[in-house]
């Protein structure tokens, strides 16, 4: 429908916005300057305690400074109501005591024949209501009152019972005289397939009105009273009035609750929000036998930035919850996400209610947890990461998922929530038992023996070279903490043999993505400013490239990939010289004697490395280098053997 000109400015001159929103707000006195028409309150488009909410009723438009809601009175009523644009301008122009234009004969006769379908339904929410106090439905008050659902609570929820009986609803329609194909058209009833007379589409259940956020009655939903029946629940057929994927349960009065603060809960069923609500959780709604849509998470978010999905403690319940983690991912906004409860195992929301009270369930709220940690869980929950297949396969997983994300803010720090979790997950400090998370079932390997350090063939200087490598390795990722990500698996294998150290390494792993100027700033509030000054200071840091060219990345790449693999090849000869070490600590045999004359040879047929430091070092055949004191104290060792297999 098309209005004449000049309408709509006429009826904006008419309103004022202040009363329009004022409706739906508590206005902030201090802020306001009402003489002014400038006016403060919290936003009603999302939780606040501070007033970002501001009405400018000269202009006769509204913006929110927190979310970004902007818009004039017929955008807020379509928010606020949601209702189409028509319909807000009929809300508006019956407030302004502005009669509505004239609509075409057809787009009359619709808006007439929704009214008549209204009407009807509200015709059958009384036809239930009074065929639940009679001797049929008995059994179904028993059942409600079994529940917790007394005499009070049913009229709250307009609960009814559908008689087991083909014509109960069609015959009293028919009675106050309403059309046959209207009685369809609303779906109360359904054409026989064998010529006879329609037939009730609820028989033998109890009956929820479904009602639009204006209150409307515009569908059922029913539970079977029989426990054979095919369906548990049924809801109406959609229709004019019902399209069942863009309705949620109990909206209308969980919208007015989620605006007095409390949470908004997305529960699985009618029972499940009829007993919460009870409860004094009146902020909760429900889908209505499918999966959340598209369309119904908008809604929620309109209602509160955070819904706390409380699904049933079974496997089903995750499976919803998962469903619900991919269908959200493309649609997060800054401050627009989900929260999730699972309830305890085999219970619902209800159940949960009856066995342990409000707070049991209060608990659990406060203990949601947020989408990112059911997102890993889906992916880690009973597997094990036991190899770099299994790793690689893990993260290519997560990758996936965050790509979903459109928001480039919230998929950096979705990227960065699943990089700590990782780190969590695979840290090689957490001791065994200890810190474990409950998903994934990796054990780290240690990068050497525990016994090396103890060995006889490892030189005095060992710890102090090791120690060396380590600040170098450290100093320059600070200098270029955007080299992390390509030395990320070596740096968490790196077994650092200072304690600063290795809480260095942990926080370039954990802050080096925000760049060094935030990771310089979290190295001092957690180590003091004396923990950078004292490793940069040291004199065999203070030479290096990354450190006297700040800036120079390929510099520093080279440094740390240079220096990570004399870690990695001294560790391997130290472990080596270990196993030997602990052989030789018993009967020294011919075998040990041959092996022993092995790595002799290995060590004479080993190149001097242009590369290294001052200390100098030979090659052997197993990738593992060797200084001269370390070469002597084999020898020595060696000349002890053979001594002592001659009878000496």
């Amino acid at each position: 429908m098309s209005l004449p000109p000049g309408f709509l400015d006429e009826l904006r001159s008419r309103l004022s916005l202040t009363d329009v929103v004022g409706r739906k707000v508590m206005w902030d006195t201090r802020k306001s300057n009402q003489g002014k028409g400038d006016m403060w309150a919290p936003c009603p488009f999302h939780h606040e305690k501070t007033a970002s909410f501001h009405v400018d009723d000269r202009k006769g438009f509204y913006y929110c400074f927190g979310c970004h809601a902007k818009g004039d009175a017929i955008s807020f009523v379509r928010e606020t109501e949601n209702v189409d644009f028509m319909e807000a301008v009929r809300i508006l122009a019956g407030e302004a005591g502005m009669p509505m234009p004239e609509r075409d004969p057809r787009a009359q006769e619709k808006a007439d024949r929704r009214t008549q379908l209204i009407e009807i339904m509200e015709m059958a929410v009384q036809h239930f209501r009074l065929s639940l106090k009679t001797g049929a439905g008995a059994a179904a008050r028993d059942y409600l009152a079994g529940r917790g659902l007394e005499e009070a609570a049913q009229e709250r929820f307009e609960i009814g019972f559908a008689a087991d009986a083909w014509q109960g609803l069609w015959d009293h329609l028919k009675n106050k005289g309403v059309e046959d194909q209207l009685i369809l058209d609303a779906g109360l009833a359904k054409p026989s397939q064998k010529g006879g007379r329609p037939y009730d589409t609820f028989r033998n259940r109890i009956m929820f009105p479904i009602r639009d956020p204006r209150g409307r009655c515009i569908a059922f939903g029913g539970r079977a009273m029989d426990p054979n029946d095919n369906a548990k629940y049924l809801n109406s057929p959609e229709t004019e009035l019902f399209d069942k994927s863009r309705t949620l349960y109990h909206h209308g009065p969980a919208r007015e609750a989620a605006g007095k603060g409390q949470p908004l809960i997305v529960a699985e069923g009618y029972m499940d929000v009829i007993a919460l609500a009870k409860a004094g959780f009146g902020a909760s709604v429900a889908p209505l036998g499918t999966a959340v849509t598209e369309h119904q998470l908008q809604m929620l978010w309109r209602i509160a930035d955070e819904p706390i999905m409380a699904l049933d403690g079974d496997t089903a319940g995750l499976r919803a919850a998962y469903r619900v983690i991919d269908l959200a991912l493309p649609l997060l906004e800054a401050g627009k996400s989900l929260r999730f409860v699972l309830m305890p195992e085999g219970q619902d929301p209800d159940d949960l209610l009856r066995s342990k009270g409000a707070s049991a369930v209060q608990k659990q709220l406060d203990e949601a947890m947020p989408m990112v940690q059911l997102l890993w869980q889906r992916e880690t929950e009973g597997r094990d990461f036991d190899s770099p297949e299994r790793k690689a396969a893990l993260d290519k997983a997560l990758r996936e998922k965050i790509k979903l994300i459109r928001d480039p803010s919230i998929k950096a720090h979705y990227g960065q929530a699943v990089k700590d979790l990782r780190w969590q997950l695979f840290s090689p400090r957490r001791s065994v038992g200890q810190g474990q998370p409950r998903t994934g079932k990796w054990q780290p390997i240690p990068t050497a023996r525990a016994s090396t350090k103890s060995s006889l063939l490892v030189a005095a200087g060992e710890d102090a070279r090791t120690h060396v490598r380590e600040a170098v390795i450290l100093a320059s990722l600070l200098c270029c903490p955007q080299l992390c990500d390509e030395f990320e698996d070596a740096l968490e294998g790196m077994e650092c043999t200072d304690p600063d150290h290795n809480r260095l390494r942990d926080l370039i792993l954990r802050f080096a993505p925000d760049g060094a100027d935030v990771l310089h700033e979290r190295i001092e509030a957690t180590m003091g400013f004396e923990a950078l000054e004292r490793l940069l200071s040291q004199p065999h840091v203070a030479i290096i490239p990354a450190v006297r060219r700040r800036g120079d990345t390929e510099a520093a790449r080279m440094t740390v990939a240079e220096e990570l693999a004399k870690l990695k090849a001294e560790a391997g000869w130290s472990a080596e010289v270990s196993e030997a070490s602990e052989e030789i600590a018993g009967i020294a045999d011919e075998a040990m004697t041959w092996r022993l004359g092995q790595a002799a040879e290995t060590r004479n047929r080993a190149q001097r490395s242009q590369q290294e430091d001052k200390a100098e070092y030979e090659v052997g055949d197993n990738g593992a280098r060797i200084s001269r004191d370390e070469r002597d104290a084999f020898e020595a060792l060696l000349e002890r053997i053979n001594y002592s297999k001659s009878g000496h």
